[in-house]
C-alpha cells in the first residue's frame, strides 16, 4: 500500500480553515440545543464582542 503523499503547505489557506472551524463550532452548538441559537449565544461561540463592548 503506497504512503500518501503530505499536504501541500500551499494548499492550505488559513481564513479557510478559521472558517470551517467556526462553522463546525455552530453546528455542534446547534445540534446540543433543544430551541434557536440566541444572537448572543451565536457570538458567544463566534467570540465577537457585544457591541458597545470590547
Amino acid at each position: 500500500m503506497a504512503t500518501p503523499e503530505p499536504l501541500d503547505a500551499r494548499l492550505r489557506d488559513q481564513d479557510a480553515l478559521d472558517e470551517i472551524e467556526m462553522t463546525s463550532a455552530l453546528m455542534i452548538a446547534a445540534s446540543e440545543s433543544c430551541e434557536r441559537l440566541s444572537q448572543r449565544r451565536v457570538d458567544e461561540i463566534l467570540g465577537i464582542a457585544p457591541e458597545g463592548r470590547d
